[in-house]
């Protein structure tokens, strides 16, 4: 090791930590917390409103039409109306309804005022009329937009560190208590905006905080208001058995379907995104109705309710797998497919998140390939969602809490297994997808004559 030389100054290397152990960090959390209350209330209050448009779309509105059941037919024209609807918000409101959900779960910066209630009409239209999307993602955008919004309401000038954090934090608490923990929802967001290093300290622990307290304003309205918590929970979970060959040769199976079946859902979708964009109005309402039918055929061909087809599928795990026994082969298959098709367009057209439905696909594959030898339905549920839901997110460590967390005391007993599927899904997920050309450098000295002369 050199010394350094006499008479230069030793380079002393900056702080890394330098930010959290300001003054200014501390009035960070301060407005983490207190952003923390009305933005997980009004997360709640968006969930909820999400959740009486659809009983009023597909319940109420058919008996006051003096229907006694919801006809199967009638996710069609329901579904057409919804595509009219987010095919208007996206083309006259300000931001274009927010993220477009084909293009994965990523940051893009906290949306402004003036977008803020496009996201949300776009939003609520989908989701409450039974688009196949969750809410996760345009949580996260409103999160992110209210608490910067509220924050310049104290000061205007906040730099962009602060205004990412600030934003990140309010993301944390809109998701708070969505998928069962702050936690999950904390590598959720993590994982999505690709923090590492110190600033991953400096804005995880602001967005703790606010999930913390969102989870409790969450718990606290919805024991008030009587309307629960809106939260992933599977009420009860079958032991799982320990895991032997037979089990992890059933984790190679299940990582390569779901990553073959997650790429063509996605690639579908990035496929006929631009061609919905072309035309907009006409188009969504087209893939609303195909969503319908997707409904439709489930109903006919199954015998079940459409609504297994419609809409996120996180209220619906729970009764999937305690009422598994009750479904055949055939129409869990058929399901798969429905669902599948009704994701893929939705994710083309409407606005929403991807991680719901992408379990529920998962859990469902995983519950059809239980019915043969070496799989028990647990393990088989648990690996179908991990292995779905990385092929479709990309987020791995997510994917296997998110496999996991809902089992209980299970979870211990399937996390082999729900990891061996995550790798091999997400490993032959990112192999299946092509390499993004890059164009070649141009070496120096041949750059076309002219290049760099004043434009004036």
């Amino acid at each position: 090791m050199s010394a350094t030389p006499a008479g230069v100054p030793e380079k002393v290397s900056p702080d890394p930590f330098a930010p959290v152990r300001s003054r200014g960090y501390l009035g960070l959390l301060a407005i983490a917390a207190v952003l923390g209350v009305p933005i997980s209330a009004a997360a709640f209050g968006f969930l909820a409103l999400v959740s009486r448009f659809e009983s009023l779309t597909y319940t109420d509105l058919p008996e006051a039409l003096g229907f006694d059941d919801t006809p199967s037919w009638w996710p069609v024209p329901l579904l057409a109306v919804a595509g009219l609807l987010v095919g208007l918000i996206i083309n006259h409101l300000p931001g274009e309804g927010g993220h477009k959900p084909a293009e994965g779960l990523g940051s893009t910066g906290a949306a402004s005022a003036k977008e803020l209630p496009g996201i949300a009409l776009a939003a609520l239209a989908s989701l409450g009329i039974g688009v196949v999307l969750g809410p996760e993602a345009p949580l996260i955008a409103l999160g992110a937009g209210l608490a910067v919004f509220g924050a310049r309401l104290v000061k205007r000038d906040i730099g962009p560190k602060v205004s990412a954090a600030v934003g990140a934090a309010g993301s944390f608490a809109a998701v708070s208590a969505l998928l069962g923990s702050p936690l999950l929802g904390a590598f959720l967001l993590m994982e999505a905006s690709g923090l590492g290093g110190p600033m991953l300290g400096m804005v995880l622990v602001p967005g703790l905080l606010a999930a913390g307290i969102g989870s409790l304003v969450f718990i606290g309205l919805g024991s008030w208001t009587g309307l629960g918590t809106y939260s992933l929970t599977l009420d009860d979970v079958p032991a799982a058995d320990v895991p032997d060959f037979a089990s992890f040769g059933w984790a190679l199976v299940i990582g390569l379907a779901a990553a073959f079946l997650g790429t063509g859902i996605r690639r579908g979708a990035l496929y006929l995104e631009p061609r919905v964009e072309r035309h907009r109005l006409p188009v969504t309402v087209a893939m609303g109705t195909i969503v319908g039918l997707a409904a439709l055929v489930y109903a006919e061909g199954s015998g079940y309710d459409a609504s297994g087809v419609l809409y996120s599928g996180q209220h619906a795990l729970d009764p999937l797998l305690a009422g598994s026994d009750g479904y055949s082969v055939g129409a869990l298959v058929l399901l798969i497919f429905c669902k599948s098709v009704a994701y893929c367009v939705s994710l083309s057209a409407f606005r929403g998140g991807l991680v719901f439905p992408s379990m529920f696909v998962g859990a469902v594959g995983g519950i059809a390939l239980s019915h043969l030898p070496g799989l028990d339905l647990t393990s088989g549920f648990a690996m179908g969602i991990g292995a779905m839901c990385v092929a479709m997110l990309k987020l791995p460590m997510t994917s296997v809490l998110l496999a996991t967390l809902l089992l209980g005391s299970s979870a211990l007993t399937v996390m082999p297994l729900v990891i061996v599927a995550v790798v091999v899904s997400y490993v032959v997920s990112l192999r299946l997808v092509p390499v993004p050309r890059v164009a070649p450098a141009t070496p120096p000295g041949s750059e076309p004559v002219g290049a760099h002369a004043d434009p004036s």
